[in-house]
């Protein structure tokens, strides 16, 4: 049974898709769900590379903000027991999977564009590499 679900989301259309089957899903099963948003730029390491500026941090953290709105959104709209959250983290795959792990989630859903030959190969996929370090079940949304 389906207790607790992470679902990363990144605002992209596959993940927008992740965040409604999610939504989705913990209806059916009565499950808890946790939006998370990786960054992979902190504020401190923005304050020591030579280039970024506070408007550009500013933009950062709204895009972040609509991400979880829209999450919020498609929770609210299917009315389930939700968080929002944000971490940390240079690998995204691994800290999708940490956070998973930290807060006793028991199924990971992730969005995948589903790119193929060349495109894959040098883009690399977070949803493979989740699928490979995951302690729970993972669904891939496409």
């Amino acid at each position: 049974m389906i207790k607790k679900i992470v679902c990363a989301t990144d605002g992209s259309h596959s993940a927008e898709k992740a965040v409604i089957f999610a939504a989705n899903l913990a209806q059916q099963c009565a499950s808890h769900v946790a939006f998370l948003v990786v960054n992979t730029i902190t504020i401190e390491k923005l304050k020591t590379t030579a280039g970024w500026t506070s408007e550009q941090l500013s933009i950062a953290q709204a895009q972040t903000k609509a991400e979880l709105d829209y999450a919020r959104q498609a929770a609210e709209n299917t009315q389930i027991s939700f968080s929002l959250h944000e971490a940390e983290g240079r690998d995204i795959a691994k800290t999708i999977v940490n956070f998973a792990k930290t807060n006793d989630c028991d199924h990971i859903i992730v969005g995948s564009a589903g790119r193929k030959g060349l495109a894959g190969v040098l883009l690399g996929s977070v949803a493979k590499d989740v699928v490979t370090y995951a302690h729970c079940p993972v669904t891939v949304v496409r």
